[in-house]
């Protein structure tokens, strides 16, 4: 959506341009336009308007620099265009399958699928294309692992959309991330009882018991507080709620332990926690993946982040957690993912025989 913006707005920049020095050559006796400036919008994204404004006023069409440099820079933005929007919007799928001893029998089969850091990006109508993907996919649960609006083009009802399409495929239970948090206000506080009211559950420092499954969840803006507690809440479809709030130890005595945070950084609190499974996002893959590299930066800008993707298992004495990594669905400050198309992550619980 950003790179979009751009070009429509060095497009209608260099229409103005083109359309201004058009007027001076005719007539009017004020400064023209630099040719060399003209070349230079023309490359850096205005191709289009180049075009369409040599066409309607008639302008340059006799100089060779721009008869052969408009045409020559509108089938690159072009291109590039459709391989950025291709890359940006193409939404691939991990799947992965967790078997160990740990999985409860009536776990086994079950699939939850993750959606992270989407920021507001727009798929279709009512965000119709991932909602259908969502919905191939047949999940038991999906998990929401923050980020869902972006504080710099924040968009509430393109996700209150998102939430109305998911919600109808299958209970859905979402943790804030860091830019929900820098969004904390009146908008905000009426967005999150828009989506309760639709039937998502907020996890923000909460626990949820459904049968053998234990959801954990951390409020991005409490991912450095270890000693803040995790409130009971009484949303169960196959068991009982969780009695009581827990501390920062583990979140259940038997059955199976799912974590929600947002920052993948923070895994030594998410095992203190006795998660079994941890999902996480924030990193976006590093934006640009690297071959033999991996991600290239994180949305803090430092360079070549461990943790960027995928799946990793920590230990801790007797204890082991899986944490899986979405690369996310949308973009934040860089407007530009390459080799690093969006991602939905499917997770296949499995008991062994």
């Amino acid at each position: 959506m950003l790179l979009l913006l751009y070009w429509f707005g060095m497009s209608m920049y260099a229409f103005v341009l083109f359309g201004v020095d058009k007027k001076r050559a005719t007539g009017d006796r004020r400064r023209r336009i630099p040719e060399r400036k003209l070349i230079a919008v023309t490359v850096l994204g205005g191709a289009v308007g180049s075009g369409l404004a040599m066409l309607l006023f008639w302008h340059k069409v006799r100089k060779k620099k721009f008869t052969v440099t408009v045409p020559i820079a509108l089938a690159v933005t072009l291109l590039l265009a459709g391989i950025c929007f291709y890359q940006n919007l193409h939404i691939t799928v991990s799947e992965y399958e967790y078997a160990g001893a740990n999985v409860p029998a009536e776990l086994d089969g079950f699939r939850i699928v993750q959606v992270s850091d989407l920021h507001n990006q727009f798929y279709g109508a009512k965000e119709q294309l991932l909602i259908d993907r969502i919905s191939e996919l047949r999940p038991d649960i999906i998990v929401v692992t923050g980020d869902v609006i972006d504080k710099y083009h924040t968009n509430y009802r393109l996700a209150l959309r998102f939430f109305e399409g998911a919600v109808k495929i299958a209970p859905v239970y979402y943790v804030t991330g860091n830019h929900e948090d820098w969004l904390s206000g009146e908008r905000l506080t009426r967005f999150l009882s828009d989506i309760e009211a639709l039937g998502v559950v907020l996890m923000d420092d909460k626990k949820v018991t459904l049968g053998a499954l234990t959801l954990i969840g951390i409020a991005d803006c409490n991912l450095a507080n270890p000693g803040e507690e995790l409130k009971a809440d009484k949303h169960a479809s196959d068991g009982p709620a969780s009695d009581g709030p827990a501390s920062d130890g583990p979140a259940s005595d038997s059955g199976f332990t799912i974590c929600l945070a947002h920052e993948p950084e923070y895994h030594s609190r998410y095992l203190r926690l006795g998660a079994d499974i941890t999902f996480s996002g924030h990193i976006h893959g590093g934006q640009i993946i690297i071959p033999g590299k991996g991600g290239f930066v994180s949305p803090d800008f430092s360079f070549f982040p461990e943790l960027y993707g995928g799946e990793y298992t920590f230990r801790e004495g007797a204890q082991s957690m899986t944490m899986y990594i979405s690369r996310g669905l949308g973009n934040s400050i860089l407007p530009l993912r390459i080799n690093n198309y969006p991602e939905l992550v499917v997770v296949t619980l499995r008991c062994p025989q």
